[in-house]
């Protein structure tokens, strides 16, 4: 049996005619029941004990089948499970979802049917692959439509990204980083503890795990010169984030209120936003961030819900001083999650050179959408929202070479025995999250990520 992608349709050429179809009075979850976490739950399918994809966490993607055919699915263990072929064999039978839901390349259609629907299809899933339910574990030929091996399929961009903003939201990397450049006994700018600061990405070179990039190029003005010089970043580095992925959530004009941000935030993924620092610093006065910044971002793709973070919320840092009213969020909106960079030099062994965590941003992520639409600007289907570096406050636990070496004056070792002020042309940076209690291991799996040389145009003749 074989499943057609029937989406004709590409998602920018879609326009949804009523923005707010899952927020109509805001449907209100909190009363939904959330059995997709049962820590006591166990899946017929094998999953390792340390493995970030247990029956509990059922994170969303997309990925191309060894028929050549593009799906959307999810994970348990090392098995990647075909969510269009579970639909269409009736097994979401009672929840109302359209016949292609699950058919297309990307998920924003199934985003934008907002969280009743994403909870109600998590605790099905949850109960199909119970141990203690041989409706489909007993089906031999529904298996074999419906399960892969990993290396079966092939992971896509699991989402159309319409919007990028990247925010400046950890307080350890923005001191940090204005020590460096800045007075250290100022070294934050005036507004940053009283707004999450941020900047409007390049959508178009976001890349899912193990597509390679390659050196970027730009102007740059050498130390002591006094006109700039193009070529080659020699100072090419990786920033330690996470980014979340928003659902349909306001008309222009309208703000979203602080607490009614989560009802819209269907998930996180791990982001590794890569920072040209020499191009940057050229550059970013007066208008911010450019051609240091848009050459590439990485994100792993398998995108973890909210729901399955539930279990690891946190208080966020406290805030001094406290913040406008529009800002003040209440209750645990920050979550533990444990985080980690390593570097990996070609033919060598990977060295983790960071271990930093969730937990320590400063501004939430409740905050970060409060803030974005405080204007009216409007949230889409798909819209991603990068947290910025991750530092934390240890020197083990900062969340990029340009502070894990300090602007270049203390190399990193790495266990080859070379050393690193910032990233090498063949070193792959590798980067992994999870969550984990006395329950059970929810993860994000990695982002990895080789930089090449300099792009060299085949020569033709």
């Amino acid at each position: 049996m074989s499943f057609k992608n029937t989406n004709c349709i590409s998602f920018n050429m879609k326009k949804h005619v009523d923005l707010n179809r899952n927020n109509q009075h805001l449907i209100n979850t909190a009363h939904m029941p959330l059995s997709a976490n049962n820590p006591d739950r166990i899946s017929w399918l094998h999953v390792n004990r340390d493995s970030d994809f247990p029956i509990q966490n059922i994170p969303f993607g997309v990925f191309l089948t060894k028929d050549d055919i593009i799906t959307i699915g999810t994970r348990i263990g090392d098995t990647a499970i075909d969510l269009g072929a579970l639909h269409q064999l009736g097994y979401f039978e009672g929840i109302p979802l359209t016949d292609d839901i699950f058919l297309q390349d990307t998920l924003n259609d199934f985003i934008a049917d907002g969280r009743k629907t994403w909870r109600l299809v998590r605790n099905r899933i949850a109960e199909i692959f119970d141990a203690e339910n041989p409706t489909l574990k007993n089906n031999t030929a529904h298996k074999e439509t419906i399960l892969f091996r990993l290396d079966e399929i092939e992971m896509q961009l699991p989402i159309y990204i319409g919007d990028y903003t990247d925010f400046y939201a950890s307080k350890e990397h923005a001191t940090n980083v204005g020590s460096m450049f800045r007075d250290p006994e100022n070294a934050l700018m005036p507004n940053w503890l009283h707004l999450p600061v941020g900047y409007h990405g390049r959508s178009s070179s976001i890349i899912p795990s193990g597509i390679p990039i390659h050196r970027p190029q730009g102007q740059t003005m050498p130390e002591g010169a006094k006109t700039p010089v193009f070529g080659p970043s020699k100072l090419v580095d990786f920033e330690l984030e996470m980014a979340f992925i928003t659902t349909d959530a306001n008309d222009l004009g309208e703000p979203i209120p602080i607490d009614e941000a989560e009802e819209y935030i269907f998930g996180l993924v791990l982001f590794n936003d890569w920072s040209a620092r020499d191009i940057q610093k050229w550059e970013y006065v007066p208008l911010g961030p450019f051609l240091g910044k848009n050459f590439a971002s990485s994100m792993s793709p398998w995108i973890v819900t909210l729901d399955a973070l539930e279990p690891f919320r946190v208080e966020s840092p406290k805030q001094d001083p406290k913040p406008l009213p529009y800002l003040q969020s209440k209750g645990k909106k920050s979550f533990d999650i444990n985080l980690e960079a390593s570097i990996m030099p070609k033919g060598a062994k990977e060295t983790t050179v960071c271990k930093s965590n969730f937990k320590y941003m400063y501004w939430n992520m409740s905050q970060q959408l409060a803030h974005h639409t405080v204007n009216g600007c409007p949230v889409n289907s798909g819209d991603m929202m990068g947290s910025g570096t991750i530092s934390g406050p240890t020197e083990d636990s900062y969340g990029s070479m340009l502070e894990l070496s300090w602007k270049g004056t203390k190399p990193v070792k790495m266990r080859d025995g070379s050393e690193r002020k910032f990233i090498n042309d063949y070193d792959t940076v590798i980067m992994r999250g999870y969550c984990k209690n006395d329950d059970v291991r929810i993860g994000f799996g990695s982002v990895k990520t080789q930089l090449l040389p300099v792009f060299n145009p085949k020569k033709t003749k």
